[in-house]
Formats: structure tokens, C-alpha cells, sequence
């Protein structure tokens, strides 16, 4: 270790009490009121343009099923429009200079349940395509419009979204405060588990937390294996379902799928510590196909390895998907990590608790993936009208708050950026408005998008069964 190593080390810390009064001073550079300001740019580029750009780069012939599900409902075109509004907030008001390590997709159904190591269920963030370091603002401000955009679409009036978002608010900032006086290990160590969400709902949500939990426990390997895979010929085959899950025999390389999938684990294997390599070599391979996935994720590479260890009551069920560039980085700054896959890991590592086991990293043919279980201990809310209670959402909204600021805790300052919300609902009230006014933004996107369908301007595919 050298000198200025040690020094950084010997040097004092600031306290508590100093960080939580310089973010009180930011106020003073941008205020929390200003925060709750949107007016789309003059120059604003053409939403549909974005989506288009980004096809580029996509399978293209499941881009009309991006355009598909996208076009479900204004939520449903949200959540595929991480670009266009990372596009908006990039020329809004200025931020902070407060920096976490940001989801950059965050929206309400980007929580969920998942499994331990320990096969303990914990609540928190599930995906992070999208995650690099960035200002805390624009996770807070992507999550609270989607708590408009998706109460609307399951029916809520707007004294009822404006009290979920409130709720999240809250919470973020009550969370916030509690995490800022946390030890960093403790912290590190810090998660949402289920015994913490009974003790927090009240009793009229705890129905519907079970039932959650209940499925999510069920979202097991087996599971997957009954809902995906068929005996043929004394051996198990995933299930095709054009063009949702399909085999393939090469890749849009020109190589055999086996060849490439080799190539790939060879860069995987790399990424694993020594202890996941050896428990992944008791597996062998049984099957692979491609599948669609997501809403904002269709059209980019994603495969489903199935494989087996001592027999056929020890499945295990592996997803790769590729990484492109986070949507954050035209208007921040390059990864540090040349391999997406790795920025994707990384990310999920610092802002998770309990990460998943055979979570890595690996390139194939110059094309970036990342690696998880397909489906282990998985579960959460049904943005589904006839499935959900909304006068339950706020309760639900909370929880995310709490979730989003014990990730942005994880990575960031939790004592600056509690010392800049404070205790007043300044904060509070600027979201409501930022939240409102992004969702009516949404709608004329979506807008857009559909009569760019009907104009003929995009192919969209037939709607989902």
C-alpha cells in the first residue's frame, strides 16, 4: 500500500452532523421547490425517433413487439421509454452534484420479491440494465411519475396518486434520515426482508402481501421446468412458443448456437468466484433457446439455458442477456467497465444486499451479456386492474421509497441527501407537481406512438394472448 493510500486512510472523516449541513446548503444553489419543475425543451427530439434509433441496435424482428407492448398503456410505454425520459431530465433543472449509483429504469414495477442466498424473501429493486453512477434526483423523479402513470392506468382518481407519491416521498426521505445514521457496515448489510414488511403494512395489506409471497415462494426451478419444458424422446426440450421462445440453430453471427454458447460460459466462467465455478460445474447443459423478455428489453439478445445436475429433480435455469449502454450515459458520463455486463453486475452488487449467485458477466462475438437465474423465489405486485386493490397502493408505494433510498444510501451520501430534503414537505409537493406533469408528458408520447402505428411509420406486431 502506498503512502497516499495510507494518508487517505489516516484522514478524518467527516462527521454526520458536516455532511448533513453541506447538503442543507445546496438548497441555497437549487432548491427543493425548483426540483418539481418540467417543461419539455424546445428542441425536444421526437420520441418515436429515439425508440427508432434504438431498434438499430435491436433483433429486428422483435422490434414490433417492443412497439406491442409498449403500446398496452401509457404505463406500459414508461417503462419501455427509460431513453426518452433520461433525454428530458438530462436538460431539466440542474441537480444537486449528489451522486449514486442509480437504477436509471427505476419505475414501480421494477420491485419486487427474490430469494437469499439464504432463501430468505427480501423486497428491493430488481433490475438494473440501466444503472450507472448519476444524480439521485432522476430515480426519484422516473419512480414518481410512474406512480401517476400507473395509477391512472389501474383506475386510481388523483387525490389517490398524488397520496401514493406522497407516501414514496416520505418514505425515501424518512428512510433517507435513518440510513445516514447507520454504520457503513451495518448499512452494507441492510435489507427489506419479509418480516420487515409485515411489521410495516398495516393488517388490510397483509392479504395481499401473503399472496404474494406465497406465489413467489412457489416461482421455484421446478416451477419453470413444468411451465417450460417438455419430455420428447425420454429428454426434456424447452417449450417453443414463436417468437416468444424459439430455438435457433445460429446466431446472427453465423456461428452454431452451441459454439457461441461455449464461447460465452468460457468468458462467463471468468467472472465467477472460485466457489459459484465449482458448484456450476455439477450442471450439465440439456437445452437453450431465445426468449423475449421485458417491455423496455425486447429486441435485445436473451437466451435461456437449461440445464441439469445429479438428476432430473435438480434443475437449474440460467438467463443471458445481453447488455447495450446504459441510457444515462450520452448525458453523464462512459462506464467504467468496458463490458455492459460487468457495469450491470457491478451495479447490482452495490445497490443489493443478497445479489444472486451465479450473477456475471460475458462477452461473445463483441456482444456484452449479463448472467442470473431465470426464475428463483420471484414475485411482485400485478399491475393488473382486476388483480389490485388500489386504494392499497400507497402502502405499496412506500415500500419502494424505502427500497429506492436504501439503494441510493448503499452507494451515495444518505447524510447529504437527507440534509438537503430536511423535514418540510417541500420536496414532497415538488414531486407531486414534477410527477403530474410527466405523466401528461408520457400520455402525448404515447400518443405519438400510436399514430406513428397507424401512420405505417413503425410495424407493430399482433397483441399478446
Amino acid at each position: 500500500m502506498d503512502r497516499k493510500t495510507i494518508n487517505y486512510f489516516k484522514s478524518k472523516q467527516k462527521t454526520i452532523e458536516e455532511r448533513f449541513e453541506e447538503g442543507k446548503v445546496l438548497r441555497d444553489k437549487f432548491s427543493r421547490k425548483e426540483q418539481g419543475d418540467y417543461k419539455p425543451d424546445p428542441k425536444r427530439a421526437d420520441p418515436v425517433s429515439i425508440l427508432e434509433e434504438q431498434g438499430k441496435t435491436r433483433l429486428t424482428e422483435l422490434v414490433p413487439i417492443r412497439y406491442a407492448r409498449m403500446l398496452t398503456s401509457p404505463f406500459a410505454f414508461l417503462r419501455g421509454a427509460a431513453a426518452i425520459m433520461a433525454a428530458d431530465l438530462a436538460v431539466g433543472p440542474k441537480t444537486t452534484g449528489i451522486n449514486v449509483q442509480t437504477c436509471g429504469d427505476m419505475h414501480v414495477a421494477n420491485f419486487g420479491i427474490f430469494a437469499s442466498a439464504e432463501r430468505n424473501l427480501i423486497f428491493g429493486i430488481n433490475d438494473f440494465d440501466e444503472t450507472l453512477p448519476g444524480p439521485w434526483e432522476w430515480d426519484i423523479k422516473r419512480l414518481v411519475t410512474s406512480i401517476v402513470a400507473s395509477g391512472r392506468f389501474l383506475g386510481a382518481k388523483n387525490n389517490l396518486c398524488v397520496e401514493s407519491v406522497l407516501a414514496a416521498v416520505n418514505s425515501y426521505k424518512k428512510s433517507m434520515r435513518n440510513y445516514s445514521e447507520m454504520g457503513h457496515i451495518e448499512l452494507v448489510y441492510a435489507t427489506m426482508t419479509e418480516k420487515d414488511l409485515q411489521r410495516k403494512l398495516p393488517p388490510e395489506v397483509q392479504k395481499g402481501l401473503k399472496k404474494i409471497t406465497d406465489k413467489a415462494r412457489e416461482r421455484t426451478h421446478f416451477q419453470v421446468l413444468d411451465k417450460m419444458a417438455n419430455i420428447v424422446d425420454n429428454k426434456y426440450r424447452l417449450r417453443d412458443d414463436a417468437p416468444f421462445i424459439v430455438h435457433e440453430t445460429h446466431t446472427k453471427s453465423g456461428r452454431t448456437v452451441d459454439e457461441a454458447l461455449g464461447l460465452f460460459l468460457e468468458s462467463y466462467m471468468l467472472s465467477l468466484a472460485d466457489d459459484r465455478k465449482q458448484l456450476l460445474k455439477h450442471y450439465r447443459i440439456v437445452d437453450v433457446a431465445r426468449k423475449v423478455v421485458g417491455v423496455g428489453s425486447v429486441g435485445t439478445r436473451c437466451w435461456i439455458v437449461f440445464m441439469l445436475g445429479s438428476n432430473s429433480e435438480d434443475p437449474l435455469f440460467l438467463q443471458i442477456k445481453e447488455a447495450q449502454p446504459s441510457v444515462l450515459e450520452p448525458f453523464i458520463s462512459k462506464s467504467i467497465y468496458t463490458n455492459h455486463g460487468q457495469r450491470v453486475v457491478a451495479g447490482q452488487r452495490l445497490l443489493q444486499a443478497a445479489p444472486d449467485i451465479f450473477l456475471g458477466w460475458g462477452e461473445q462475438d463483441g456482444i456484452h451479456f449479463y448472467v442470473r437465474q431465470l426464475r428463483d423465489m420471484k414475485g411482485g405486485l400485478e399491475f393488473d386492474p382486476d388483480k389490485v386493490n388500489i386504494n392499497n397502493y400507497p402502502e405499496y408505494c412506500k415500500l419502494c421509497g424505502e427500497a429506492l433510498a436504501l439503494a441510493h444510501a448503499k452507494s451515495g451520501d444518505a447524510a447529504m441527501i437527507s440534509g438537503y430534503l430536511g423535514k418540510s414537505d417541500e420536496f414532497d409537493q415538488a414531486m407531486v407537481q414534477f410527477a403530474s406533469a410527466y405523466a401528461d408528458q408520457t400520455e402525448k408520447d404515447y400518443q405519438a406512438l400510436e399514430a406513428a402505428a397507424a401512420s405505417g411509420r413503425i410495424k407493430v406486431a399482433r397483441a399478446e394472448s
